[in-house]
């Protein structure tokens, strides 16, 4: 079943709308990139930590809204994938909001255990400092 992208549209960007309809209006009109792409930032719903920055086509998309479990493209696998498919470690949808143009989602989730394949909570788990003028990576 086709939930995100049921309407007329342009060969990319989702339905055509004004600009005005875009960012004010109540149409979901996910604005994909050439690539069938838009950004997802997944954040831990009960503080707020950003847990993983991917990329979701249609696909992808609709897989989300129709489980309520995170999906993603994987441009890496070339495939759609769940996210703890094959860790158990799944991300729940709390809320999903879009950006004012429609081409980035902020997904509130609820993780089933680490999100980062390291094993790590985050995959952003090194802040970048300069030491002697160089960039460094240390844990944070």
């Amino acid at each position: 079943m086709r939930i995100a992208c049921s309407c007329v549209e342009d060969n990319v960007s989702g339905p055509v709308l004004t600009t005005t309809e875009r960012e004010s209006g109540t149409v979901f009109a996910p604005k994909f990139d050439a690539n069938g792409l838009l950004t997802a930032v997944i954040v831990d719903d009960a503080d707020g930590a950003v847990l993983v920055v991917a990329h979701m086509n249609a696909d992808a998309l609709d897989a989300t809204l129709e489980s309520r479990k995170v999906h993603f493209w994987s441009r890496s696998r070339g495939r759609l994938w769940m996210k703890g498919e094959s860790s158990g470690h799944v991300l729940h949808v709390v809320q999903i909001t879009v950006d004012c143009d429609q081409d980035a989602l902020l997904i509130r989730a609820r993780p089933d255990g680490p999100t980062c394949h390291t094993g790590a909570r985050s995959c952003f788990y090194r802040g970048l400092e300069l030491h002697d003028g160089k960039p460094l990576l240390r844990s944070v």
